[in-house]
């Protein structure tokens, strides 16, 4: 009998732990980020010219975010079915006390390869603040007049390619001239913030 109930016991305690660490690998991977203050006009002290002629989308990333090759990857989606309705900056993150190379990785060479889009080194993560990103992965989208559509993450958790809201919203945007939500939840590492670059290449 003795036996049976530090048997049970056991089986508790090791579906308690399984279950605890399948809630805590589930709330990190769908916990959104802060967001900033997004600004609803191009930020005048933004070292990217502001729209002509076509709406902007602007990523703010970290070049050593795992989570961000999934928002990079429906970027990719996105400017596919966009065509010449938008043109597409990705400002990559890039410490004050290191060379631009810091920020060339594969996550750079996936951004330069999707057509439409054009990466740029973000030194100390200046841009990012001015359009009020917080996490890698966020991106803002504005008028050919300037004036903001959108703002928020393309991916439904972290690293989580598939169907999500800000995907929806931006392509509403590009077949219909209206986003069909304002903003979406963000997914990503911070950008100021120390991530796990174990898979990625220099």
């Amino acid at each position: 009998m003795r036996q049976q109930r530090l048997i049970a016991a056991a089986a508790l305690v090791w579906v308690l732990l399984v279950g605890g660490g399948w809630w805590l690998l589930t709330d990190y991977a769908t916990r959104p980020a802060p967001v900033g203050a997004v600004p609803g006009l191009w930020p005048a002290d933004a070292e990217l010219a502001p729209p002509a002629g076509r709406a902007s989308l602007v990523m703010l990333a970290h070049p050593r975010c795992p989570c961000t090759r999934a928002s990079l990857h429906e970027l990719e989606r996105i400017m596919a079915r966009a065509g010449e309705r938008l043109q597409a900056h990705v400002l990559f993150y890039r410490p004050p006390q290191e060379p631009d190379a810091w920020a060339h990785t594969d996550l750079w060479r996936l951004a330069a390869a999707i057509p439409g889009v054009t990466p740029h080194v973000d030194p100390d993560g200046r841009n990012a603040g001015r359009f009020g990103a917080l996490a890698s992965g966020q991106v803002v989208l504005y008028d050919p007049n300037g004036r903001l559509l959108f703002h928020g993450g393309i991916t439904a958790g972290r690293g989580h390619e598939g169907l999500n809201a800000g995907r929806q919203a931006i392509l509403a945007y590009v077949r219909d001239g209206t986003p069909d939500a304002p903003q979406a939840p963000v997914y990503g590492c911070f950008i100021r913030g120390e991530v796990r670059s174990d898979s990625l290449g220099a």
